[in-house]
């Protein structure tokens, strides 16, 4: 049986920590909030290329876990000690990092190797997957769920029980987002998307 994630959106290292600000919802359609949504979040992109920058795994592990430098905002409810703990977890077993071939297969290792730390639940396992994927070269296939973005899925009807969404899964236009980005839009715009179910 599938884990149901909870993820959240990537951030990236200290210069790139940027609370997400509330959207403008100003598009009429589904097509034009996202269209908004590349326009207004494309700092995410940015912040997500600094992760290709590390010299090393080690390096990009104390980074992706948040336990160094400026707490992710995501990630303040965490707490500085369950980041380290989690981050001496991931670099006890980083050759098995290093080996992974797919997002799917990241996610899955990270979990096993930090799933008891105190505090560091399903969305910080999800977050520091997303940061080591952009270092290691591999992106999600499919949208992960947590609370926000499911309920931007609820809003156009769709099916969420899985705890994921194929790519086939999405309307239309969300063909001009890739996976992790339609896990953003669906979670900033899930008010916008209900208003938008409702004036339909």
């Amino acid at each position: 049986m599938k884990t149901l994630w909870f993820p959240i959106y990537s951030a990236a290292r200290q210069s790139s920590h940027v609370r997400c600000r509330k959207p403008k919802g100003r598009g009429r359609t589904l097509t034009g909030l996202i269209h908004e949504f590349k326009r207004d979040y494309g700092h995410h992109q940015a912040g997500r290329d600094e992760f290709r920058d590390f010299d090393t795994l080690v390096d990009a592990i104390k980074y992706a876990t948040g336990s160094v430098g400026k707490v992710p905002d995501h990630q303040r409810r965490v707490g500085r000690k369950a980041l380290a703990n989690a981050r001496n977890r991931l670099l006890r077993h980083k050759d098995e990092i290093d080996v992974c071939e797919s997002f799917a297969e990241l996610i899955d290792v990270i979990e096993r190797h930090t799933g008891d730390v105190y505090r560091f639940g399903k969305l910080a396992v999800y977050d520091t997957a997303i940061r080591l994927g952009v270092y290691l070269g591999l992106d999600p296939e499919v949208v992960y769920l947590h609370a926000g973005t499911a309920d931007g899925a609820g809003a156009l009807s769709l099916d969420t029980s899985r705890g994921i969404l194929e790519p086939d899964d999405l309307p239309m236009p969300f063909y001009l987002l890739e996976p992790w980005e339609c896990e953003d839009f669906l979670c900033i715009y899930k008010t916008e998307l209900a208003e938008l179910k409702g004036t339909s």
